[in-house]
């Protein structure tokens, strides 16, 4: 991006960050407070589930804007600190659920106006991630929490708030690890939708991620790629680039922290709002655990 200047790279894995730092062209930086020494009008907080909390305190309190990758820690309680924190701090955020910042997104959403959803499927069938964290629940908070996650955002985007939840989980973890192999869970929707949640990572490949939402008749079918719609009319399906999205995030993000209207199709999602989806992924893993439904506020 033209109006953007890389001005320094920061972990705790010092060699990659240097390597990092060297593909974009800076120089590492120390810490977060050397970070902050250089000026910074903005920092993209890109660690696991079990770093966040922490940095994005210590960067609001410096009136550092922050675009944090989702998702937003292991716990509730965490995110609800950090969204104390930049709520006070008043620094802009926001959140890398960049599906909403998906051209078939906004269609979906469209062609959703002003009809009752009655039915929603959220899937995420794939393989353990290569990166040694995700498979231990303390680092990563298991697959619903932080992979499935996106599509509990973009089922809330499309069908509204979720009131409870219930959900069942394997036993058997993945070789190596102590997070759930598969999930099942149902979902109640404030406008009186119901809905489902399927998630397993013992696949040997990424099978399929997506949402299909059911209204009277119209069917629609969401993916990263692909936006699928059977109708009365028939059916017809629209491609994308998945990259797309993501590129728009970034810049909807520096658009917002530069004060100026969007000049793409990204979307900002803001702190708080993130916060909710965040809320809906950890009932989930609770009622998990306790064996009993979640109830959240709408």
């Amino acid at each position: 991006m033209p109006d953007v200047a890389v001005v320094g790279v920061t972990d705790p894995d010092t060699a990659r960050a240097a390597d990092l730092a060297g593909t974009v062209g800076t120089s590492p930086a120390d810490d977060v407070d050397d970070l902050v020494a250089r000026g910074v009008d903005a920092v993209w907080v890109c660690v696991p589930p079990f770093a966040h909390g922490e940095v994005e305190e210590r960067l609001a309190a410096a009136g550092v804007a922050l675009f944090v990758e989702k998702p937003l820690g292991l716990d509730v309680a965490t995110a609800q600190r950090v969204g104390a924190a930049v709520a006070a701090a008043g620094v802009p955020t926001s959140v890398g659920h960049h599906w909403r910042s998906s051209t078939v997104v906004a269609r979906a959403r469209e062609l959703l106006d002003g009809r009752t959803v009655r039915l929603v499927g959220a899937t995420w069938l794939d393989k353990v991630p290569p990166v040694p964290w995700w498979a231990q629940r303390g680092s990563s908070g298991g697959q619903v929490v932080e992979q499935a996650v996106h599509v509990l955002d973009l089922a809330r985007l499309l069908a509204g708030e979720v009131t409870a939840v219930h959900a069942v989980a394997d036993a058997a973890p993945p070789a190596g690890g102590d997070v759930d192999s598969a999930t099942a869970g149902t979902l109640r929707f404030a406008g009186g939708a119901v809905g489902t949640l399927a998630a397993t990572c013992r696949l040997s490949w990424k099978h399929r991620a997506g949402v299909e939402v059911y209204a009277d008749d119209l069917a629609l079918g969401v993916t990263e790629e692909q936006l699928t719609v059977r109708d009365g009319d028939g059916s017809w399906s629209v491609e994308v680039d998945p990259a797309d999205a993501r590129t728009a995030t970034d810049r909807a993000f520096v658009d917002h922290v530069l004060g100026r209207e969007p000049s793409g199709p990204g979307t900002v999602v803001a702190y708080d709002e993130a916060l909710r989806t965040h809320r809906l992924a950890c009932a989930l893993a609770d009622s998990v655990a306790s064996g009993a439904p979640v109830v959240l506020d709408a």
